[in-house]
């Protein structure tokens, strides 16, 4: 039992699936926020969820123009697209 408890308490602690990673730089060189926020709804999309990862990344949940649901991660630094998931 002690043999199989161990391991499962070690998948336990593993996030299901790990972000990107988008920038080592310091947080007083991101784009604000905010101002993230208004350059993303000004490419049209809607924002459900905005959040900072723990990969230094803005993430989004929300959805285009077409109405489909997106993931995206940006570069915080530079506001580039690191990762884009868009469900049909």
């Amino acid at each position: 039992m002690r043999k199989l408890l161990l391991p499962m308490t070690l998948l336990l602690a593993m996030p299901a699936f790990a972000g990107p990673t988008c920038t080592d730089a310091a947080h007083d060189s991101w784009i604000p926020a905010d101002e993230m926020q208004r350059r993303i709804e000004g490419e049209g999309y809607r924002i459900k969820k905005f959040k900072e990862t723990d990969g230094n990344c803005y993430e989004i949940y929300g959805y285009d123009v077409e109405n489909h649901r997106v993931e995206i991660y940006y570069n915080p630094v530079d506001a580039t697209v690191v990762k884009k998931e868009v469900d049909d």
